[in-house]
């Protein structure tokens, strides 16, 4: 039976990396069965609507970074009140995503999907500049230190993940030490390195009416 993390690959007809390694093997469903879910012959052929295009990259991006339908809308929102006062609103949208701790965790190569980061996030596994932070949409900052508490570094879940750091590599906006488990936020993440699977203004549109 197909993950329900995999049907809104497929229904988006985008790979989303949801489900961690097993997006990045052959066994993904967007490999077997690159189509929308449903019966073959009863799927959706006709074009989809200009409100059809804006819904389907909102939910692109929304799943991207594990949101709920609220958080999500309350981010664009931020963004959308910010035009004139940044001078991408786009690139803006994407900066406060990324900051959030648990795509920054992801990022840093600590967990395999953004879900599996927000998990780690909440149980308390992590610290910032040295101070527990089980928040998984707080803000880092530049200068920021992420690291893995010490207590947990012992846990199975994170024995060999200094290890699997050595062969990681995070954007350049961060700085990982993988034998110290930790990582530094150096400066604020871009549009074009997060590179989103997503049409920033058709979500823009799709909130502003």
């Amino acid at each position: 039976m197909v993950d329900s993390k995999c049907k809104i690959c497929r229904r988006t007809g985008t790979k989303l990396f949801l489900k961690g390694e097993k997006c990045l093997s052959p066994k993904c469903p967007m490999i077997r069965k690159p189509y929308a879910p449903g019966k073959k012959g009863k799927r959706r052929t006709r074009p989809l609507s200009e409100y059809g295009k804006e819904l389907r990259e909102k939910q692109k991006l929304k799943n991207w970074y594990n949101l709920q339908e609220k958080q999500f809308r309350n981010y664009v929102i931020k963004a959308l009140e910010a035009r004139g006062k940044v001078e991408d609103t786009a690139a803006f949208l994407i900066e406060i995503l990324e900051s959030r701790l648990d795509n920054t965790v992801f990022r840093l190569g600590f967990a395999s999907s953004r879900a599996n980061a927000r998990q780690m996030v909440s149980h308390g596994h992590f610290l910032v500049n040295e101070r527990p932070i089980d928040v998984p949409s707080y803000k880092v900052k530049t200068g920021d230190k992420i690291s893995l508490k010490p207590s947990s570094a012992k846990e199975n879940a994170f024995r060999n993940l200094a290890a699997a750091l050595k062969k990681y590599t995070p954007p350049s906006w961060l700085k990982l030490e993988a034998g110290k488990l930790e990582g530094k936020v150096q400066k604020l993440p871009s549009l074009e390195e997060s590179a989103p699977p997503a049409e920033i203004a058709s979500i823009f549109e799709f909130y502003s009416k």
